[in-house]
């Protein structure tokens, strides 16, 4: 069977950069593949010539990408038709996220438009949220696939290869959802793969224009799924409360892999908290050293599992940038927010952070429901008490699946059903806001305005600081060495974000 598993356009639409390859596509394509079905993978937002990377100000380009998105035939969708025209495939599959969901819809009524006879299958975290209002809203769309898919996309390939789209027949396969001519059907959730090792390496080499990425893009990994805490605001309850782990021996292997195949010096370790397991996390920086792999790499990790004894381990392993949670220099919102950490122990981190010498950034939000003027300045005070080399700032968005959803809900600031228009029409930044001149519930629309301007303007000051931007470059440094092509690229971001 022919399979095209296709990424939306989103930030294509605006310009803006895109870093890394669809790494939730690539590995559904390894498992495909392995079962013997030609499978390719169409990156529709991979950006060649991008001019933006100031993502505190990417709302600014929502109606730009509303207004494209809505368009009959956008020029974004071009190569997607000449893909669909070239290829040819027996069955379609589209991811779905939640901010870009709209563009998901588009590429599946494209698909659909080219043949309708070929079934389209939607996937990924919207999916898992909201999948039979986009059911009822989006006839283009076949099937869904709930959850993980390594093992439920191949199923329901074969099924539609043998049997075709029958009901009887597809209620047996388990974390799928589908219409019928009466209703919609969700069939019961798939179990979540429990040995990541026998899941194979997802299939780079099946991306339609390879070089449009760079060795960097390539880098990208995961070593763990779920997450076991429950912060209000986070999703990812979705994949569950227990981490599943990759061997330290499958990590490297991979590494070894992406490494003899692109050439990449730089790698991304984008597990929800890479760091939080201390003994595995010391386990792989010793492998790593042991290996003589000398590559920097990334990852994301939670305030209270670093110590200085870990952070120089890490360092010496080619660890060159940690990003972490902070969210709120409000004691009481980060209460409200579960995230489970203390301002003292922010500091102690930001502190062996600094010391460590490894480049790291900080993450910020604001517009908490319940969240006060005073309570939104003392997030900016915090982040210039902690100076982290970077600090980022969103606008808090509600998003299904979160216990902050539905608080807002219960506040009146929350819609909780949307029709097909609404997603083509309302800003993915409002997208759940029951009413967009009441963002919050302390103030009103005009003063948050206000202060969100004034606090977003004071980041990214505080960010192009020349000792800031210094420590940016010298933490690449290696990489620079290994691969001069991409100070160039480095250096084009910068101007992309400066302006």
């Amino acid at each position: 069977m022919k399979i095209l598993l296709v990424d939306p356009p989103f930030y294509q639409f605006i310009g803006f950069y895109n870093r890394y390859f669809p790494l939730g596509l690539a590995y559904l394509a390894a498992a495909l593949r392995e079962r013997g079905h030609e499978v390719r993978i169409y990156d529709a937002d991979a950006n060649i010539n991008p001019d933006k990377m100031n993502f505190t100000a990417l709302e600014e380009s929502y109606p730009a990408y509303l207004r494209s998105v809505a368009d009959d035939a956008p020029p974004v969708f071009d190569g997607l038709k000449r893909t669909l025209a070239e290829f040819k495939p027996d069955l379609v599959g589209v991811s779905a996220w939640t901010t870009y969901v709209a563009s998901s819809m588009k590429t599946a009524e494209i698909c659909k438009k080219w043949n309708a006879g070929v079934p389209v299958v939607m996937g990924g975290p919207h999916v898992s949220i909201k999948g039979e209002e986009l059911l009822r809203i989006c006839p283009a769309v076949d099937v869904l696939v709930k959850g993980e898919g390594e093992q439920t996309l191949p199923e329901l390939a074969a099924l539609l290869q043998t049997k075709g789209f029958t009901p009887g027949e597809l209620e047996k396969i388990k974390g799928i959802a589908f219409r019928t001519p009466s209703n919609i059907q969700s069939t019961p959730d798939r179990e979540f793969a429990q040995d990541l090792d026998a899941i194979p390496f997802p299939a780079r080499d099946l991306l339609i224009h390879k070089d449009t990425y760079d060795s960097e893009d390539m880098g990208l990994l995961m070593t763990t799924r779920g997450c076991p805490f429950a912060c209000t605001y986070c999703a990812t309850s979705i994949w569950g409360r227990k981490v599943r782990s990759r061997s330290i021996g499958n990590i490297i292997e991979e590494v070894k892999s992406v490494l003899a195949r692109y050439g990449t010096k730089q790698f991304a370790f984008k597990d929800d908290s890479f760091t939080i397991n201390r003994a595995r996390t010391l386990a792989f920086c010793e492998a790593l050293i042991n290996e003589g792999l000398k590559i920097n790499w990334e990852c994301n990790a939670r305030v209270d599992s670093l110590d200085a004894e870990l952070l120089g381990k890490m360092r010496k392993a080619g660890c060159n940038s940690i990003k972490v949670g902070i969210e709120t220099g409000s004691e009481r919102i980060q209460k409200l927010i579960s995230k489970n950490i203390t301002h003292e122990q922010c500091r102690k981190a930001a502190k062996a952070l600094r010391e460590s010498g490894i480049h790291w950034t900080a993450y910020f939000m604001m517009g908490i429901p319940s969240e006060t003027r005073e309570e939104m300045y003392e997030t900016l005070r915090f982040m210039k008490e902690l100076k982290p080399d970077f600090a980022s700032l969103s606008v808090y968005e509600p998003f299904p699946g979160t216990k902050l959803y539905d608080m807002g809900i219960e506040r009146g600031l929350v819609a909780p059903e949307r029709n097909r228009e609404d997603y083509f029409s309302i800003s993915p930044k409002y997208y759940y806001v029951k009413d967009i001149k009441r963002r919050i519930d302390t103030m009103t629309e005009e003063e948050f305005a206000g202060i969100e301007f004034e606090i977003k303007r004071e980041f990214y000051r505080y960010n192009m600081s020349f000792p800031r931007l210094a420590r940016r470059a010298l933490s690449r440094t290696g990489v620079y060495i290994n691969r001069p092509s991409i100070l160039f690229s480095d250096l084009k971001k910068f101007l992309a974000y400066a302006r």
